[in-house]
């Protein structure tokens, strides 16, 4: 522990004991969670910080969609609306936030709704006429209020939960305990070639209860890159001039597989609303040569520079070993679930 988390850990234990009781007041149903008759699957994490939340998301509407009808529902984070939005042709990232909108523009065929309030958020979702079959909470572990039938809880190969410390002396948004909680423990962005014996240490680390069950997945690159004129294969990409910009957290996997140490790069915030003045440091910076950026940066530039320079680098999450055991246990759930309650 350095001099500045020994100097914030005691910060760390009054938010822990806030976190806990928190905690131990929905567990003894002193304060109410509210259930629905339907699915309702719930993504997240205990740390702050970029996961995978969604690429697991998206990978959940691949696996369900062809027999559901899906919804997501996510808060919106950033976005410049408030309330519910249910997403329609005129929406956008400044209406839905960065992720949400990414989600549309891959899934027309599913809903996608923002509410910051969850409860409120799937009420009026199964208010409408053409009511979800499934909803997919993105970024919920800490939302009590909703009491999902299925909990999956992230935690990053480089970043594990069981390593961290509650904030502000570490990432950790709640006591590590909270992992009681998940129904499936998910080790994202793991080393392809991980091994089994590898494996094994990790879930001896997080300490898995007897009933859940731990998958290792790992971010898998598409082998084109997209933009809304036209495509490249990495392979013509990689020796061409161009700019490599992420607004990620941790981009370094992103810039690693693109080979950015031969072409100019551009950082910026996770989430980062791109202003007037960005995108002019970025024309400046790329000098009129190809832009290669992430998904979730392509929905928020889009628009605002020209389409025969702007290009994004698509990503799923791929399971190491276990898929097949993965698919069974979420289609089990859902095919079984007459609700949550």
């Amino acid at each position: 522990m350095n001099f500045l988390r020994k100097l914030l850990f005691p910060f760390s234990v009054l938010y822990g004991l806030v976190t806990s009781i928190r905690n131990f007041l929905f567990d003894k149903g002193i304060l109410k969670s509210v259930s629905f008759d339907l699915p309702v699957i719930a993504v997240g994490n205990l740390s702050v910080g970029g996961t995978g939340k969604t690429p697991q998301i998206e990978y959940l509407i691949r696996l369900l969609s062809q027999n559901y009808k899906i919804a997501t529902l996510s808060r919106g984070y950033k976005r410049k609306s408030e309330g519910f939005v249910l997403a329609d042709a005129v929406s956008n990232a400044d209406i839905l936030g960065d992720e949400p909108y990414q989600f549309w523009q891959k899934f027309p065929e599913i809903q996608v709704a923002v509410d910051a309030n969850r409860v409120n958020g799937i009420t009026q979702l199964l208010s409408k006429k053409d009511a979800p079959e499934v909803v997919l909470l993105d970024d919920a572990f800490q939302h009590r209020k909703v009491k999902a039938g299925f909990y999956i809880l992230l935690t990053a190969y480089s970043d594990l939960y069981c390593d961290d410390l509650i904030l502000p002396a570490g990432n950790l948004r709640e006591s590590r305990s909270g992992a009681e909680r998940a129904d499936v423990i998910v080790v994202t962005k793991c080393p392809p070639q991980l091994n089994k014996e590898q494996q094994n240490d990790i879930k001896s680390r997080l300490k898995a209860t007897k009933d859940q069950q731990v998958f290792f997945t790992f971010i898998d690159y598409d082998s084109r890159v997209f933009s809304e004129e036209g495509e490249f294969s990495l392979e013509e990409i990689i020796s061409k001039d161009k700019l490599i910009l992420a607004g990620i957290a941790k981009p370094e996997p992103f810039f690693n597989y693109l080979q950015a140490e031969k072409n100019e790069t551009l950082v910026f915030p996770d989430h980062h609303d791109f202003t007037l003045q960005d995108i002019e440091i970025i024309k400046a910076k790329a000098k009129g040569s190809i832009i290669i950026t992430t998904e979730k940066d392509f929905v928020r530039l889009k628009g605002k520079l020209p389409k025969e320079q702007l290009y994004y680098l698509p990503i799923k999450s791929s399971f190491i070993t276990a898929q097949e055991d993965f698919d069974k246990t979420i289609k089990q759930y859902v095919g079984t679930s007459a609700g949550n309650r």
